[in-house]
């Protein structure tokens, strides 16, 4: 696999400051069998140092992709042999994670098939969604220029910046050229929705049809049905549809915050011409944590836990910065864990916007759900997160939002 800024031969619209794996936006479908071993050669076709992360997948910690943390950089021209086993099976996907390169294009999905499914389906679309820079990512800093402000509830400080991007896509494409997602009459469908955005949150619905949510990041729920859901970066859900209504209809992603043009995508029955989907309406019932019953809950979280951390998510008081608990990565403390441990994170946001924290390495419990990444809600939102310390290293706990990342909203889980 091999990133490299876009050229001539690129998919049609794309700036060149996107950089791509092998040439496409997203980069290619990795698709794989619960149990199998998943071999990929990065080859570093950029100008810069780079890393690739399979997020979701709790893997061994070396392959994990985490520069200076899991990884040396891998260098412009060099090489890196990723290996793991694609277990267990469910909706990942895989970027970069060296500074902001997420938000220059570098991403794809990464499908580990179940051999028994909890849910029938006779076919599937893996959906994926982003926000699309056609410029080269800028982290404001303390020295931004004032364009970079937003302005609002934390009076003008750059830490509520948001990039210029052109608009929201959906498996690459903005609105206008929108994805085609071809269906049967009476077929159930199994839409494997990923936020691989850098900055945005969605929220997703289908119109004239129902989502039963049946995974969330990857793990089996039970099915519960809803009109629509908000996910964060990072986050994955897997939804069944069944095609019981021909016609054209419209999938939208919007924007939670911000005005760029939504993600759209038109589910076309078999034999429908080319016309104008029937849009989605807003109501209904949309999806929230509670909802998500894990199928497999972690095991070993009863009683009391080993290790338990209160942290606090917010600005960083020089106005561009994130700090969890006051700190800034990489000037931060290390969280220590011993394997074996049952461990509890507290989140405490004490900031307007909401934070997506993801942990490598492993699955956590919040509320009946099992999931890696979860959203903080702003303004004063609190969320707690159990997990297992079964799978020793190094490993990165971080908010997905990719500028927030890069300002500092960092720790390392160490097992000692």
């Amino acid at each position: 696999m091999t990133p490299e800024p876009a050229g001539e031969d690129s998919p049609a619209g794309v700036s060149a400051e996107t950089w791509l794996y092998n040439d496409a936006l997203p980069g290619p479908e990795i698709r794989a069998a619960e149990g199998d071993v998943i071999g990929v050669s990065l080859e570093n076709g950029l100008s810069a140092r780079t890393t690739v992360h399979w997020h979701g997948i709790p893997l061994a910690n070396a392959m994990d992709g985490v520069p200076n943390v899991t990884q040396a950089p891998v260098e412009p021209g060099e090489s890196f042999d990723y290996r793991f086993r694609a277990e267990p099976a469910g909706t990942y996907f895989y970027h970069s994670h060296a500074g902001l390169q997420l938000d220059r294009g570098l991403a794809g999905p990464l499908v580990i098939e179940e051999s028994d499914p909890h849910v029938e389906y006779d076919r599937e679309h893996v959906i994926v969604l982003d926000d699309y820079l056609s410029q080269a990512p800028r982290a404001p800093d303390s020295d931004g220029a004032s364009e970079m402000q937003e302005g609002g509830p934390m009076g003008g400080m750059m830490n509520v910046y948001r990039p210029p991007y052109t608009g929201m896509i959906m498996n690459g494409r903005l609105a206008s050229n929108a994805p085609f997602f071809d269906v049967t009459e009476g077929d159930r469908v199994r839409l494997r929705f990923v936020n691989a955005s850098s900055a945005t949150m969605f929220q997703v619905r289908t119109a004239g049809h129902q989502l039963d949510i049946s995974h969330a990041d990857g793990r089996p729920v039970e099915p519960v049905s809803a009109d629509s859901f908000t996910f964060g970066p990072g986050e994955r859900y897997d939804a069944i549809i069944t095609a019981d209504n021909p016609g054209t209809w419209e999938i939208l992603a919007d924007p939670v915050r911000g005005s760029e043009p939504s993600a759209r995508g038109i589910l076309r029955y078999e034999g429908e011409e080319e016309r104008t989907p029937t849009p989605s309406e807003m109501g209904g019932r949309e999806l929230s944590y509670d909802d998500l019953r894990a199928i497999e809950p972690i095991e070993g979280l009863d009683g009391t836990p080993d290790r338990t951390f209160d942290l606090t998510l917010s600005p960083g008081g020089d106005g561009y910065s994130w700090a969890i608990d006051g700190q800034t990565y990489p000037d931060a403390d290390p969280l220590d864990v011993a394997h074996g441990d049952h461990v509890r994170i507290r989140m405490q946001n004490r900031s307007p916007v909401s934070h997506p924290m993801h942990v490598h390495g492993h699955f956590f419990q919040v509320g009946t759900a099992v999931k890696d990444t979860v959203v903080v809600p702003g303004r004063m939102g609190q969320t707690t997160i159990d997990f297992k310390a079964d799978n020793p290293g190094n490993w990165f706990f971080h908010c997905h939002n990719l500028y927030h990342l890069e300002a500092g909203m960092a720790r390392v889980i160490r097992y000692v």
